[in-house]
């Protein structure tokens, strides 16, 4: 047996131990699944909710706060599988359920490229034992969760597309969603794509008809989605499951390489822009969108796409989807970023530094409400340990020592000894619950 298919089968028995284990006894046992189907009327597609109309206002949540997302007005997220490592399935959709949510649950399916993480990389979609395996094993999933009110579609693997070249993939995604459809007649199918194209499109009509719609992933080329779409052929329903932050590879890069990161207040506003440009005017094929991420991780930086900061404070991208989901402002709004200097100079100069040199950074700031604002400065090395597709990553600690002041709008920093590449951040809070951050790439020489 191959190390890959060990590998696989390992993950198979983890999965039956799981779902075996400590998941009875759920609070809503005695609710009956609802009946979610997709429908075609006047040449428009509408997702239904036990016979009533739902657009989906939802989040990609893993360990996000989920009162907060139902707070804020959001009536769905989803999921990239149906056991996060820290809360069962079960667990999930209970929450879901006692915040008035409905889920779109992932399941974890293995990728053909390679990766890190949790999940199954390196996976040879011509080994049909291993194949076998895992459709056994996602119908113990669904059996166990299809019932449950809170559920309503299946997203079966997470941009499966991503550095693949096996059609066969779609072969398997055809097969699990059939197998869906057999045993559970309440939930549309679906499988997330990294973008779209013909070639891709293609694939899936052939391979992969039995899907009820498809889930489109997009950062700032989702200002071109319009234009995909005519150019695959793609007719059906969709909808956007993963939007928000530009990406790191969509961004202008320093000469050694860093990406330049948005501040958070430009960040909100090309969540406005996008949304009301590209999401909102689709009445015909979107039936809503998951905005990404209800939360807050480590993408070569802290802060690139969680909409929340580590502490649980919201920043103005929660703002933005408040107003679209709701039509009001919260009572309180995230401070604004009017400049962020290092040195006289902005993150597009190409910032360099010597050893030891003494520099000051500016951040001009504002506040909706006028609350008084704090500054948090760190240095962070620049990451160099990255994934790709959102892998996990280790984040870079901070390196203490460099600041002389480092309690206000303005702070004087001595450069790190060592040559290399860091990152000056800026988190400012307000003390109500909400915040806003910057960062500025720079270089230390050798000189």
């Amino acid at each position: 047996m191959s190390h890959q298919k060990r590998h696989f089968m390992l993950a198979v028995i983890f999965v039956f131990v799981v779902i075996g284990c400590g998941q009875e006894g759920t609070a809503n046992q005695s609710q009956e699944a609802k009946k979610v189907e997709i429908r075609q009327e006047d040449g428009r597609y509408q997702l239904y909710v036990n016979d009533a109309p739902f657009y989906i206002n939802g989040a990609g949540l893993e360990f996000g706060d989920v009162e907060a997302l139902a707070a804020h007005g959001g009536n769905s997220f989803r999921t990239w599988r149906t056991d996060n490592g820290q809360n069962t399935g079960v667990e999930v959709l209970d929450r879901a359920y006692a915040s008035g949510l409905m889920v779109t649950m992932g399941i974890e399916i293995a990728r053909e490229r390679p990766g890190s993480g949790r999940g199954v990389f390196n996976f040879d979609y011509s080994d049909s034992a291993a194949v076998a395996a895992q459709l056994a094993a996602v119908r113990e999933e669904v059996m166990l969760y299809k019932d449950h009110p809170a559920l309503l579609m299946w997203g079966i693997g997470n941009e499966l597309n991503l550095g693949a070249t096996n059609p066969r993939v779609w072969d398997a995604v055809n097969d699990i969603s059939k197998m869906i459809h057999e045993i559970d007649g309440n939930h549309p199918t679906l499988t997330m794509l990294a973008g779209i194209s013909p070639e891709l499109i293609a694939q899936i009509k052939t391979r992969a008809p039995d899907l009820d719609l498809l889930g489109i992933q997009m950062y700032a080329d989702i200002i071109n989605l319009p234009r995909y779409l005519e150019e695959a052929d793609w007719n059906g329903p969709y909808v956007v499951t993963e939007w928000g932050a530009t990406g790191h590879w969509e961004v202008p890069t320093t000469p050694w390489g860093a990406p330049l990161e948005n501040n958070s207040t430009v960040k909100a506003d090309w969540y406005d822009r996008r949304f009301e440009t590209v999401i909102a005017p689709d009445t015909i094929q979107c039936i809503g969108s998951y905005v990404f991420l209800w939360g807050q991780k480590q993408e070569r930086t802290p802060t690139w796409y969680g909409m929340f900061m580590p502490d649980g404070d919201k920043t103005a991208a929660v703002d933005i989807m408040h107003h679209k989901w709701t039509g009001a402002w919260p009572a309180n709004q995230a401070p604004r970023i009017d400049s962020f200097t290092l040195n006289g100079l902005e993150a597009t100069d190409n910032i360099e530094l010597s050893p030891d040199e003494s520099v000051a950074s500016t951040v001009v700031t504002s506040d909706p409400e006028g609350d008084v604002l704090n500054y948090h400065w760190t240095v962070r090395p620049e990451a160099t340990a990255v994934g790709h597709g959102g892998d996990d990553e280790v984040e870079p600690e901070p390196i203490p020592g460099l600041f002389a002041s480092a309690d206000g709008a303005q702070v004087n920093l001595k450069a790190p000894s060592e040559p290399g590449a860091y990152r000056l951040f800026v988190n400012i809070i307000d003390g109500q619950g909400s915040a806003a951050h910057a960062n500025i790439p720079f270089l230390v020489t050798g000189e």
